[in-house]
């Protein structure tokens, strides 16, 4: 029993590195943060699941405006409404409400309906996205973009998926996506060009593992 630290800690390791793209220079990324969507698709659910999973508390808007992310922890106590929807499940004892954000993680894909839904034209989040990006840079905020939609949530050039990658990709800190997103090697372009970092994994899942390392504190 007196080795049973040594072996969990063993174990973890292992784990990490069985992990495809799990590299062990993850850049570590800091509490409080904020999830959002690039383009309104179901893809911010995949995320909110895979940092629940990995036991990151995080808060969440679809459509978060500068304002709200200014407010800090609780976005300022704006609730789910008409075109929006928010969830605070940061940790308040650690965090308190106005704590200002370390980092934010977009999940890029488009959908017509979810941008509907929000009021959204495709130039409209365009446009949002790059205000609250700008803000990011200027506080710095610590910007992940994830692509986990695979194949089927990418386009032709000038498609709304690729807009949207355009809005986001070349400004994030850290580049996560999974390899059929990246058959033609897009994202490896934008890193290169852009000196960014980029983790690709085979599956969605295996960000799960990422984001603990991402976080860990």
């Amino acid at each position: 029993m007196k080795h049973t630290p040594f072996i969990a800690a063993a174990l973890a390791i292992c784990l990490l590195l069985s992990v495809p793209g799990a590299a062990q220079d993850v850049p570590a990324a800091r509490l409080p943060v904020l999830t959002t969507s690039a383009g309104q698709s179901n893809d911010v659910n995949t995320l909110n699941i895979i940092l629940e999973q990995a036991g990151v508390k995080y808060d969440y808007c679809d459509v978060p405006t500068v304002d709200m992310i200014k407010a800090g922890v609780g976005l300022g106590g704006q609730e789910s409404g008409e075109g929006f929807h928010v969830a605070i499940k940061t940790d308040l004892d650690k965090y308190p409400t106005g704590t200002p954000y370390k980092t934010i993680i977009f999940a890029i894909g488009a959908s017509l309906k979810g941008m509907g839904a929000s009021g959204l034209t495709i130039e409209h989040e365009a446009k949002r996205l790059a205000r609250v990006i700008n803000y990011c840079k200027e506080n710095n905020i610590y910007i992940i973009a994830v692509h986990s939609g695979g194949a089927a949530t990418r386009g032709a050039e000038g498609s709304d998926n690729e807009r949207m990658i355009d809005a986001v990709a070349p400004y994030a800190d850290h580049l996560v996506v999974i390899e059929s997103s990246n058959k033609d090697g897009r994202f490896t372009a934008i890193a290169k060009e852009h000196s960014i970092k980029l983790t690709e994994v085979q599956y969605a899942l295996n960000i799960v593992a990422l984001m603990k390392t991402e976080f860990a504190q």
